[in-house]
C-alpha cells in the first residue's frame, strides 16, 4: 500500500492570513533579496539562518545534489537535521538566480518562483525555490528544490565539448568496431532498447560510458511496432520529447504506436548508440568487486560473455510479463485465450465475439478496435475515465504545452514541487476535469460503467506512481460504451471459465470465441529471478509506489544491489531521470560516488 502524507496543506492566502496580493509585486527583487539572503547563511553554514527564511512547514526535495538519493523533508525539524548532516559535506556555493516569475494559478493561491544554479563540491547544479506571501506583507520560502545537473570534472560531450575533428572516411569501420565491442567490453550493459533504455544509453554515451543496450526484438522500436495497431500515445507530443533530440515540430500532438516506433530507431542511430537487436541476456552472476560477468546469445545464436561493471535493467514495470488472472477451469475453455500484447487488429477475429477482461486504456483500446464486431468489455475495479480534450490541458498545459516552457525546464519545476503538494494541486485539477467531462461521466454511470477520480481524488498521474495502470484518457471508446457498441459486463465477479467462455459469480454467463485479457504485466522481478538469479532478486528493492516521503521506490537510484540499476517510467520521467542514472553511474566510475549503500547515500 502506497504511503500517504496527510499533512500536505496548500499555502492558500486564508491560511497564510493574507487578504490579497499586490498584482504588481517586483518579483524579481524579492527573489533576489531572497536568495542573497540563503546563499550567505548556506556559505556560512548557519543553518538557523536558513530555516529563517522559510515557513515552519516548508518543503524541500533534493535530487543527488546533496544527497545522492531522492528525499523530501517537510517542516523545519526534519529539513535542520538534513542540512546538519549534510551541508557542510557539500560546501554549496556560487548561487545565482536566473529566472524568476509571479505565478497565481488559483485565486487563493500565489507564489514566487525563483530558478538558480549553484555548486557543490563536485556538481554543477539547479535549483527552483517558491516564495509564498505573509501576512505582514513579506515573502518566504515555501518549496526548495535542489538538483544535480553535471559533474563538474566530467560534463556532458555536447554544444562546445562536442568533437570538432572531420573524420574522412574512417567513420563507417569505426562505427562498426565500437557497437561490436572489437576492442573491449561496455563499462555498462543495458537490458532493453525501448525508451527508457535508449535514454540511458544516450545520457552515458554523452558521459563518455562506453554502454551496450541488449534488445530481444529484431528491430528498435518493435516493442511498440508490433503492439495492437490502434495503439496511440495518450500524453501530448511536450510531454514525451527524448534528449538532446526532440521531435520536429510538425509532429502530431498524440504520436501513434508505429510512428514512434520508428522515431526510437532512428533515434538510436543519429545518436550512435551501441545496441545489439534479436539478442537476450541469458544469465548475469555478480563477482565480489560488484562487477558482472554478463552472457549475451545474439542473433546468430553465438554467446559472448561480457564483463561489466554497470547492469540497467529497462525492461519496464512489468518486465514485459504479461498477466494473467488466476481462473478455474482455462483447460476447459475450447475458444482462444490471448494477452493485450498479442492482439494485432480486429480483422483477425471477423465474426467472432470477443471478451476483454480489463478497463483500462488497453481493454478500452482494443474494444474500440472491435467495436464494429460483438466485443464485450468485463470490468474488474472501478476505472479513471478523462477525456484527453479536457483533462490533458487541464493536468499537463500549465508546464509541457505549446508556448510554454521548454521540456527540460518544465521537468524540473514539475520535479520542484514535492509530490504531496502536487496531488493536493492534482485534485483540484481533476474536479475540474470530471465537471468538464461530466456530461460523458454521468453517461457512463446511467449504463453502469463505474468510475472513480483517483487516490484521495487526486487523478491519473497519482495513479501512475502508484500502480502504473488502472485509468483511461478518453479519445473515444467511453462514448461507444455509452452507445452500446461495446457491451459492458460489471455486476459480478468471474467464478470460472466454461466451454464457451465465463461463468459468473451470480450465476450468469458470458460467451466469447476469443477472450482478451488487457490486465497488465507481473513484477519485473520475475524477469530479474530469470536473468539474475534468486540471490539477486531477494536484494532488491521494493519497486514503485511512493514511500513516506512521496519519492517513488528505488528507481533511477539505488535499488538494493550494488551497480544494478532501474530505468523505467512513462516517456517524460525516462527524459528527464535518465541523467540521474547516468550521473550516478558516471560519479561511481570516476570515485567520486561510492559504490551503492555507502555513507555518501544519505538514507
Amino acid at each position: 500500500m502506497a504511503a500517504e502524507n496527510p499533512s500536505a496543506i496548500l499555502p492558500t492566502l486564508e491560511r497564510l492570513g493574507v487578504q490579497t496580493v499586490p498584482a504588481d509585486v517586483d518579483a524579481r527583487k524579492v527573489a533576489q533579496l531572497w536568495l542573497d539572503s540563503f546563499a550567505k547563511s548556506a556559505e556560512s553554514g548557519d543553518i538557523d539562518g536558513i530555516l529563517s527564511l522559510f515557513s515552519s512547514d516548508a518543503w524541500w526535495r533534493d535530487m543527488l545534489a546533496l544527497t545522492w538519493a531522492f528525499r523530501t523533508f517537510h517542516t523545519a525539524p526534519n529539513i535542520r537535521k538534513f542540512l546538519e548532516d549534510r551541508l557542510s559535506l557539500n560546501a554549496p556555493t556560487n548561487f545565482k538566480l536566473t529566472d524568476v516569475k509571479f505565478e497565481n494559478p488559483y485565486p487563493d493561491l500565489a507564489w514566487i518562483l525563483g530558478q538558480f544554479t549553484f555548486q557543490t563540491k563536485v556538481g554543477q547544479c539547479s535549483g527552483i525555490f517558491r516564495l509564498i506571501p505573509t501576512a505582514k506583507g513579506g515573502w518566504i520560502g515555501f518549496t526548495f528544490y535542489t538538483n544535480l545537473e553535471d559533474l563538474k570534472d566530467f560534463p556532458e560531450k555536447i554544444g562546445a565539448l562536442r568533437n570538432h575533428l572531420p573524420n574522412h572516411g574512417k567513420w563507417l569501420a569505426q562505427r562498426e568496431r565500437e557497437r561490436e565491442f572489437v576492442d573491449g567490453d561496455p563499462t555498462v550493459l543495458i537490458v532493453g532498447g525501448g525508451q527508457s533504455g535508449l535514454d540511458v544509453a544516450a545520457r552515458l554515451k554523452m558521459l563518455d560510458i562506453p554502454t551496450l543496450v541488449v534488445e530481444k526484438h529484431k528491430r528498435i522500436g518493435d516493442q511498440w511496432r508490433y503492439r495492437y495497431q490502434a495503439l496511440c500515445l495518450h500524453d501530448p507530443v511536450w510531454y514525451d520529447h527524448l534528449p538532446y533530440i526532440p521531435f520536429p515540430a510538425s509532429w502530431p500532438v498524440y504520436t501513434p504506436a508505429h510512428k514512434l516506433a520508428n522515431w526510437l530507431e532512428a533515434y538510436a542511430d543519429a545518436l550512435e548508440l551501441n545496441v545489439w537487436t534479436s539478442s537476450v541476456v541469458t544469465k548475469a552472476t555478480q563477482d565480489a568487486n560488484n562487477e558482472w560477468d554478463v552472457t549475451v546469445q545474439r542473433a546468430d545464436g553465438s554467446t559472448r560473455v561480457l564483463h561489466v561493471h554497470h547492469v540497467v535493467s529497462a525492461i519496464g514495470l512489468g518486465g514485459n510479463n504479461p498477466f494473467f488472472p488466476d481462473i478455474e477451469g482455462r483447460e476447459e475453455y475450447q475458444g482462444q485465450v490471448l494477452h493485450s500484447t498479442q492482439h494485432n487488429s480486429a480483422r483477425d477475429h471477423l465474426g467472432k465475439k470477443v471478451l476483454i477482461v480489463g478497463a483500462a486504456t488497453s481493454a478500452h483500446d482494443l474494444a474500440a478496435d472491435y467495436a464494429e464486431h460483438d466485443v464485450t468489455m468485463y470490468q474488474r475495479d472501478s476505472t479513471y475515465i478523462m477525456t484527453t480534450q479536457h483533462g490533458m490541458p487541464e493536468m499537463l498545459g500549465h508546464l509541457w504545452w505549446e508556448g510554454k516552457w521548454p521540456a527540460d525546464v518544465a521537468d524540473r519545476i514539475d520535479a520542484s514541487m514535492p509530490t504531496w503538494i502536487t496531488e493536493e494541486i492534482s485534485k483540484r485539477h481533476t474536479a475540474a476535469t470530471a465537471e468538464a467531462d461530466k456530461e460523458l461521466l454521468d453517461n457512463l454511470h446511467k449504463v453502469g460503467f463505474r468510475t472513480h477520480l483517483g487516490p484521495n481524488g487526486s487523478g491519473f498521474l497519482a495513479m501512475t506512481r502508484r500502480r502504473g495502470g488502472g485509468y483511461y484518457l478518453d479519445v473515444g471508446a467511453s462514448q461507444m460504451v455509452i452507445d452500446g457498441k461495446i457491451k459492458l459486463k460489471n455486476d459480478s465477479r468471474i467464478k470460472k471459465f466454461t466451454k464457451t467462455g465465463f461463468e459468473f459469480e451470480d450465476g450468469s454467463k458470458v460467451d466469447a470465441d476469443v477472450v482478451m485479457f488487457a490486465t497488465g504485466f507481473d513484477s519485473p522481478i520475475v524477469t530479474i529471478k530469470n536473468i539474475f538469479g534468486e540471490d539477486t532478486a531477494s536484494r532488491v528493492k521494493p519497486i514503485w509506489g511512493l514511500d513516506e516521503e512521496g519519492e517513488l521506490k528505488n528507481v533511477w537510484r539505488d535499488s538494493g544491489v550494488p551497480n544494478f540499476w532501474f530505468m523505467m517510467g512513462n516517456l517524460m520521467w525516462c527524459r528527464f531521470h535518465s541523467k540521474h542514472v547516468a550521473l550516478q553511474i558516471k560519479a561511481i566510475e570516476e570515485g567520486i560516488l561510492p559504490g551503492s549503500g555507502s555513507e555518501f547515500r544519505y538514507q
